[in-house]
């Protein structure tokens, strides 16, 4: 399913991360990045009570499985076919289902106040539609809702243990704070963290985590 729709504000034009890339990485057997949930992730979802929340950039369905079985209505969205397969699959095998959308962000036709939270797990985004898109994740969270990020940080460029190769992908303390400014800022931790998810994420990594609330 494509989305299309009209827009709060004009949309800029950008390019997403390329569709075959995604597609090439999840056709694999295994799963890029395991099937256990983000540690950070997981925190959030055990210590909150459950309600509807969006997943972008899920892939193959790991966060997304791992809160449905936990209560979670979820709402994930990718641009993969073969990601949302995978996680159709994991579904299937944990008897939980999810409401999973394919196409690109650019295009999501979001609401106002329609998730109690929003997860972006090592979502990077190109700076022409970064901030575009983070205040559409603000606009879609309900009044008291949370915010939660985990990406890698400035910091991680050359290292081995994940992340995109370019700098102006990752993400540090001040570009979080300026573009989710109207939400109250939980917590915003730059971390060390040792990563053991799947094949593409292992190793000591650079990350900066957030928790936010609307």
């Amino acid at each position: 399913m494509q989305f299309n729709t009209l827009y709060p504000f004009i949309k800029p034009i950008f390019q997403e991360m390329p569709k075959e890339f995604w597609e090439t990485r999840y056709g694999q057997l295994n799963y890029a990045y395991g099937t256990a949930p983000n540690v950070y992730f997981k925190k959030f979802i055990d210590n909150h009570p459950a309600g509807r929340i969006m997943l972008p950039g899920e892939g193959e369905g790991r966060n997304a499985v791992y809160a449905a079985r936990k209560g979670w209505e979820v709402t994930a969205i990718d641009q993969s076919l073969e990601g949302k397969r995978k996680a159709e699959k994991l579904a299937k095998e944990n008897q939980v289902s999810l409401d999973y959308r394919i196409g690109n962000l650019s295009d999501f036709p979001f609401r106002p106040e329609e998730f109690d939270a929003i997860a972006l797990i090592f979502l990077h985004l190109p700076p022409e539609n970064r901030l575009f898109t983070h205040k559409n994740f603000v606009r879609s969270l309900k009044p008291g809702g949370y915010l939660l990020v985990e990406a890698f940080s400035k910091d991680q460029l050359g290292r081995s243990s994940g992340g995109p190769p370019v700098r102006e992908l990752l993400y540090d303390e001040m570009i979080l704070t300026n573009d989710f400014k109207e939400l109250n800022i939980i917590e915003l931790n730059p971390v060390e963290e040792w990563l053991d998810e799947g094949p593409f994420h292992q190793g000591e990594a650079k990350l900066v985590r957030l928790m936010a609330r609307k």
